[in-house]
Parts: structure tokens; sequence; C-alpha cells
């Protein structure tokens, strides 16, 4: 696999991020401070758009050439997942209209292929009907993808933690799995928004239009671990449910444990408040870089236990 499409990749989004970052500051269409900010200086939620509009580019660039680097329908879940989140973005859309609309998208990728058919012990099941398998990919879909939604509060979380996923996948695969062009492109296009997420002034945040495009990648990434195309490396052989959720373990967690803590206070389960993992960190004096290196320095610690601990079970 040449280098060249995700150095351009790279390149693109690093342009991008920055010509659409001065477009929006011209227009005073800044991120909003509030209560829960974990910055103090004007920043822009374009971060989502130039990641979709480079990953975009290059997939014009090569199916124009009639080459197919990844599956082109998935662009259509895609786009709608981008467009909710550049929605939410500027109007806050509401929790249940972006809930319907997660449902849409889950239904279409189930059309497409991609659904939890098989269980892989889980329960004592293995192969579950089909009524099962798509209320199944529903459920993990909505979950993921806003696991993924709500953990991007700090700079470079959500885009640290979707590479690590897509990296792990990808390395204990039994070689290249069928979304690693999509995969290693994503990854091309998130690395320059390292410099803009870490610029002390002006910097480019992902937003909802980011976090739940990468959420999506995500959702797709799982299914298709679950999947019969995927097949891992010999001698790394685990139970592939089991796999899929340790991968993905942070933002299940941090999930799980905000909906608990606000459905005990009576609040919505949606309701924004600072008691994520990530808010715990930062309030104990650490900055966001070194809460970001505690975060995924840990969960990779677990899930290499977790990982090892399974071979020998």
């Amino acid at each position: 696999m040449s280098l060249l499409p995700f150095i351009i990749s790279f390149i693109i989004s690093a342009f991008l991020h920055d010509i659409i970052q001065k477009v929006f500051m011209f227009y005073k269409k800044f991120d909003d401070f509030n209560h829960r900010s974990s910055h103090n200086t004007l920043a822009t939620r374009t971060g989502g758009i130039g990641i979709f509009s480079t990953l975009l580019l290059v997939s014009l660039f090569y199916y124009f050439n009639k080459v197919e680097i990844f599956d082109y329908s998935l662009f259509i879940p895609l786009s709608i997942m981008f467009i909710i989140g550049v929605y939410d973005d500027f109007y806050n859309a509401d929790f249940k209209l972006k809930f319907l609309m997660q449902i849409i998208v889950a239904k279409i990728l189930i059309d497409q292929g991609y659904h939890i058919s098989n269980y892989h012990g889980l329960f004592g099941l293995y192969e579950v009907p089909r009524l099962l398998s798509q209320i199944t990919t529903v459920f993990v879909f909505l979950i993921i993808v806003n696991a993924i939604n709500f953990i991007d509060g700090i700079d470079g979380l959500a885009t640290t933690d979707v590479i690590k996923t897509i990296l792990l996948v990808e390395f204990f695969s039994d070689g290249f799995s069928n979304l690693s062009f999509l995969g290693l492109l994503i990854i091309s296009c998130l690395i320059p928004l390292y410099y803009f997420n870490f610029k002390k002034k002006r910097k480019v945040f992902l937003g909802d239009s980011g976090s739940l495009l990468l959420g999506t990648i995500v959702a797709v990434y799982t299914f298709n671990l679950l999947g019969n195309n995927y097949v891992f490396q010999t001698g790394f052989e685990i139970n592939k449910t089991f796999f899929s959720i340790i991968i993905t373990l942070y933002p299940l967690v941090d999930l799980l444990r905000v909906f608990i803590i606000r459905i005990s206070n009576k609040k919505s389960p949606f309701h924004p408040d600072k008691n994520h993992i990530h808010h715990i960190i930062l309030s104990k004096g650490y900055s966001s870089f070194k809460a970001l290196l505690i975060i995924e320095l840990s969960f990779i610690f677990i899930f290499l236990f977790l990982f090892f601990f399974a071979k020998l079970i």
C-alpha cells in the first residue's frame, strides 16, 4: 500500500483546517465559552468540516479515476452524521432529533451489510435472528457514536481514542482489513488536528460534526470486526465480542459512568455536566495534555492486561 495518498491527505487536511478556521474567524463563528469549557481562548468547531472535506476530496479523486479504495456507499451514512453534527454545532439540535437520525443511519448501515449477526458466545448466543441482529446493531451504534461524542471534551482526547481503535483493529488483523484504506485516510486527516487542538490561541476543535463522524467510523469498524471478513493474526485470536469491547473501553466506561450519575441525580442522561473522567482529572490541576496522557496510557495498559488475560483463560 503506497504512502502517497496518506501524505497528500495529511497536507490537504492541514491546509483545510487552517483555511476553514480563517473563514469562520472572519465571520465571527467562535466556540462559545461556558461553565463546561476546557479552554479560555478563541476557537472554532471546524475540525469535523476539515476531516470530512479532505476525505471527500481524496475519495472523489480515486472515484473519478475508477479506483475503489473503500466502499464508497459509506459516504451516505457518514454524510448524514456529518450534517447532523454541523447542524448541532450551529443550532444545538435537540437530542431526540439526533437520536432519530442516528437510528436512521444505523438502519442504512444494516442495509449496506454492516450489522451484528453473531454474538460470538455472548449470553451463550452465536448466530442470531435477523430482527435481533438489527435491534442489536442499532443499539450498539447509538452507544458507540454517543460515547465518542461524550469524550470530546479536552484537546486531542476523542481524536486519540479513535486513532487508537483503528490501529488496534488493524494491528491484530491478519493482513489489512477491508476498511484499512478508509481508516488510514481518517488517521491522516486527524494528525494535523493535534497542532490546531493544542495551539495556545485560535484553536480548532472537532465539534459535533467531527465527533459524530468519527463515532460512525468506529461503529463501522466494530461491525466489520464482528463479521466474517475480519480474521485475527495467528496467535492473537480472542473472542471478537470481548475484543470489540476492550478496544473502545474508555468511551464506553465514561458513557456508562456519566449516565448512571445523571440518572441518579434525576437528570436526563444527555444533560451536559462536568462529571466526565477527563473533567475529574482536570479538576486535580492537570493540563489537557497531561489528562490525555493519563487517560490513554491507563486504558492502553488495561487493554493489554485484559487482552492477554483473555488469552490465558
